[in-house]
């Protein structure tokens, strides 16, 4: 699918407004998640109230903006719902200590969770006693409805990937006094702020084959995550003609496609008030977010 820019930056500006715009880059491999007010970022503010349009009515105009503080490239309100896919790299189902299953498991995170890159994330009370987690991921933008569709036209519907965290609570979801003897997903993942993205979107033109992309999650400086996009279980294209059986994606929904090995849990080490993480993923940039604790 073709949108009419190669890369969406969501930011703020020295006079308060809330623009999106292309960045314009110093260089090709500018990582743009470590971009502060002093770089002096500049951008061609995008025009009109549909990121996806393809029909000519949001266009990258001529005026230049100054960026001072980078969002997240897609507010809460933008994105009707996140669909999650858990136990999707070999690595990841080893360490949680299941088999490979036959589909992709599903689970949902309601818009509310999505959070702005550089914005804290916010562990409530409820899961502060050592299970609080991340998850890197690559993440697919949807950018018009879609349904039924099969494996070969999939990508075709693909606006723009990004980077994802999908925070998780480890014992409200394994914890079989908090979670019951079957794990349980969507309320254990779905707190406020549970679902940073960024720190732009990048075109699925610009992007090319997801499958050659490598993503990195480093928490603290420490590098837990550094993995190939190629070893999904379940490739992008094939997650999103399974999800759209009988089901309309909507156009700005998420699909965040899988965390590979190296969570926290397997190392005994959880998030805690001032964690930095940080998810990388090649030809898209890093995005960063600190915890904090309600």
């Amino acid at each position: 699918m073709k949108v009419p820019w190669t890369r969406l930056i969501r930011f703020t500006t020295a006079d308060g407004r809330v623009l999106r715009g292309e960045p314009i880059l110093p260089s090709e491999d500018f990582d743009l998640g470590k971009v502060t007010e002093a770089d002096q970022l500049k951008a061609k503010v995008i025009v009109g109230d549909d990121p996806f349009d393809t029909t000519g009515k949001t266009i990258v105009s001529d005026e230049v903006a100054t960026v001072k503080k980078l969002l997240g490239p897609l507010a809460k309100e933008e994105v009707p719902i996140l669909r999650c896919v858990g136990l999707n790299y070999a690595k990841h189902i080893k360490e949680a200590g299941r088999q490979p299953p036959p589909f992709p498991f599903i689970f949902f995170k309601p818009n509310t969770t999505v959070t702005d890159h550089v914005a804290s994330v916010t562990i409530p009370k409820i899961a502060q006693d050592d299970q609080a987690d991340y998850e890197g991921e690559l993440c697919m933008v949807i950018g018009r409805d879609a349904k039924d569709v099969s494996k070969e036209d999939a990508l075709d519907y693909v606006a723009a990937y990004t980077a994802g965290n999908d925070v998780s609570s480890r014992k409200l979801q394994r914890n079989p006094d908090l979670a019951g003897r079957i794990p349980q997903w969507g309320f254990s993942k779905g707190f406020d702020t549970f679902a940073p993205l960024g720190p732009c979107l990048v075109s699925s033109d610009l992007i090319g084959d997801p499958a050659k992309l490598h993503l990195k999650t480093i928490i603290d400086g420490e590098t837990r995550q550094d993995e190939s996009v190629a070893d999904l279980l379940f490739d992008c294209a094939y997650l999103i003609s399974y999800l759209s059986q009988g089901t309309t994606l909507q156009k700005g929904s998420v699909i965040m496609t899988g965390t590979p090995g190296g969570v926290g849990s397997s190392f005994n080490k959880y998030l805690v008030p001032g964690t930095t993480m940080e998810v990388e993923i090649s030809k898209i940039g890093t995005l960063r977010n600190t915890v904090e604790f309600a």
